[in-house]
């Protein structure tokens, strides 16, 4: 009699374990699936994607002109930007640059560029960095202008981003 006993007491430990491994094998497969995305009846549901590192994400609004303008930190100095996508670098003012800590001894005036007011002398120089919030660009070749209204943030800046988009009277810029 001890042995029937012995054998169902077995039988039944071995189907305990069995339906434990098949449970945990189960939940370990589920756990590395994506989990399918279920559409309710107030809003569609979007598929996030799977391999792709959240971005980061600054929203600017245009002024009543339709010119969006930047608080930016250039080389750890504030300094006000004009976003320009028809300026091939960031442009500064002389003032600007002094702030920035680019002395006006260290400008060498090599190059013309043409500007809205027509051909005017450009010192190129290398910022350190350009900073909107918490989005950071170094090594940011740019151009001392004399002459300059306004400071520009052009492509050399834009360029580095993942994308930018004006629309609605809103720059989105994304990295």
């Amino acid at each position: 009699m001890i042995g029937w006993v012995w054998r169902w007491a077995l039988l039944w430990v071995g189907i305990a374990m069995l339906a434990f491994g098949v449970r945990h094998y189960v939940a370990a497969y589920h756990e590395d699936r994506p989990r399918p995305v279920v559409a309710t009846p107030v809003a569609k549901a979007v598929p996030r994607p799977v391999a792709e590192a959240p971005s980061n994400t600054l929203v600017f609004r245009a002024d009543k002109r339709g010119h969006v303008t930047v608080q930016a930190w250039v080389n750890g100095a504030p300094v006000e930007l004009l976003v320009d996508t028809g300026a091939s670098r960031v442009a500064l003012t002389p003032e600007a640059a002094l702030a920035a800590g680019i002395s006006r001894s260290e400008l060498v005036y090599s190059e013309q560029t043409s500007t809205a007011a027509g051909l005017v002398r450009a010192a190129p120089v290398t910022l350190r960095e350009v900073r909107l919030d918490q989005l950071s660009v170094y090594d940011v070749p740019a151009t001392v202008i004399d002459q300059l209204p306004m400071s520009l943030l052009g492509m050399s800046f834009l360029n580095r981003l993942e994308s930018y988009e004006m629309r609605d009277g809103q720059l989105t810029i994304t990295w």
